[in-house]
């Protein structure tokens, strides 16, 4: 297990062309945790911002009455990818992880699956 921090700083340092990540609370909208990149991105301001996002896909299940849980959520940009994944855990739940991406530089089914074991051995 790892803490916030650390695990932040390995989604900078294992996940190729990762440009800025946080641990959100998107109950708040407040960043719990980031780690700047060379994205130069307000990662506070994505950390609001997304949060409406993962609220609104949640609302918009909940009004469709589906059961099922967000693994992620991906928004594709011209130049970047912005990964979304709401955490499992009992002691994580509302919280997310984001993570924006060069897409250039990026293998995105490999950062999928990079930040989800990143995710696992987060401790919160």
């Amino acid at each position: 297990m790892t803490d916030v921090d650390s695990t932040l700083r390995q989604t900078m340092t294992t996940i190729e062309g990762a440009l800025g990540a946080a641990l959100v609370d998107y109950n708040s909208g407040m960043a719990l945790g980031t780690v700047d990149g060379p994205g130069g991105l307000d990662l506070s301001v994505a950390a609001a911002g997304n949060t409406d996002v993962v609220r609104a896909k949640m609302r918009t299940m909940e009004m469709l009455g589906l059961k099922d849980g967000i693994e992620d959520i991906l928004i594709t940009l011209t130049s970047q990818y912005h990964l979304i994944r709401p955490l499992t855990s009992r002691s994580g739940k509302g919280l997310f992880l984001y993570l924006a991406l060069d897409k250039n530089r990026a293998n995105l089914a490999m950062a999928r699956h990079q930040l989800a074991r990143i995710e696992a051995d987060l401790e919160v």
